[in-house]
C-alpha cells in the first residue's frame, strides 16, 4: 500500500530543548497508526507539527508523496485534508452542537459535480449516524455536553472536513471506561470505511488492539516500532506502557 504521510528526519525544538529528534514515520492509506509513549515524549508535539501549529526546525512531512507540508500555514494543511481532533477537544463555547459541526466544514469545497452544500449535508448525516447522541443534542449549547459527548463532537467536527488523514490526539483522555469503549469502536469503524488515522493515545493497550502499526516515542526519539499485533505482546512495552497487562 502507498504511504499517505511520510515524515523524514523531523526535528522540533523549543528553545534549546529538542522535542523531536530526527523522527521517521510512515502512515499508509486506510491504516491506523498509533503513537505511544509517556507524558513529555513528544507525541502531541508531533501531531501539532504535522498540522502546522508547531514549526519544525528541519525535516520533511510529505502528503501523498507530493505535497511538502512543512512551512504551510495550518489552514493550508487543513485544505489538503490533514485534519486534527485536538487534545482537550477545544469545543467552541457559545455555539450549539450543530454549529460546532458546521465550523468543521468551513474549508469544504464542491467536488466532482457535487455542490458544497450537498457535501456538508452528507458529512453531517454521516456524523449523526456515527454519534446518534449528537443528533439528539444538536440544538444544545456544546459547552454543556458531557465529556464523552464533547469528545464525540470533536471527532465529528474533524470528520466534517472529509479528512484524507485524521489526526486524533488523546481521544480517550478523562473519559469513563464505557465511553472509551464506544470511542474506540467508532475509530475502528472509521478505519473499516477506508479512513486513514494517526492516533496519539495514553491508553496503549486499547490502541494497539485496533491499530495496524505503532511507534513508541521516548524523549523525542522513536525507541520502538512495529506491527501493533506484535508490539502488544512485547514484554518490555507491556511493562512500560500497558501496566503489565498482556493481551
Amino acid at each position: 500500500m502507498s504511504s499517505v504521510l511520510e515524515i523524514r528526519d523531523l526535528v522540533v525544538s523549543y528553545g534549546a530543548v529538542k522535542a523531536l529528534q530526527g523522527i521517521d514515520l510512515d502512515v499508509e492509506k486506510g491504516s491506523i497508526v498509533a503513537i505511544l509513549g509517556a507524558n513529555g515524549a513528544g507525541k502531541s508535539t508531533l501531531l501539532r507539527t504535522i498540522s502546522g501549529v508547531v514549526k519544525a526546525k528541519s525535516g520533511s512531512i510529505k502528503l501523498n508523496q507530493r505535497f511538502e507540508l512543512l512551512g504551510m500555514f495550518p489552514y493550508k494543511i487543513a485544505e489538503q485534508g490533514v485534519i486534527q481532533s485536538p487534545e482537550g477537544r477545544l469545543i467552541l463555547q457559545g455555539l450549539t452542537t450543530e454549529e460546532n459541526l458546521f465550523v468543521g466544514s468551513y474549508g469544504l469545497k464542491s467536488e466532482q459535480n457535487k455542490r458544497r452544500s450537498a457535501r456538508v449535508r452528507e458529512n453531517l448525516d454521516r456524523v449523526y449516524a456515527l454519534f446518534p447522541i449528537l443528533f439528539e443534542r444538536r440544538r444544545q449549547q456544546a459547552n454543556t455536553l458531557s465529556g464523552g459527548e464533547q469528545q464525540m463532537l470533536a471527532i465529528g467536527r474533524a470528520l466534517m472536513a472529509s479528512p484524507s488523514v485524521l489526526l486524533l490526539d488523546e481521544p480517550s483522555l478523562g473519559l469513563a471506561p464505557l465511553i472509551i469503549r464506544d470511542i474506540f469502536k467508532v475509530i475502528q469503524q472509521l478505519k473499516q470505511e477506508g479512513n486513514t488515522i494517526l492516533i496519539v493515545e495514553q491508553n496503549a493497550f486499547q490502541t494497539l488492539k485496533i491499530a495496524d502499526y505503532a511507534y513508541v516515542l521516548e524523549l523525542g526519539r522513536i525507541s520502538m516500532q512495529g506491527p501493533a499485533h506484535e508490539l502488544i505482546h512485547n514484554e518490555s512495552l507491556v511493562e512500560a506502557y500497558l501496566g503489565g497487562q498482556k493481551a
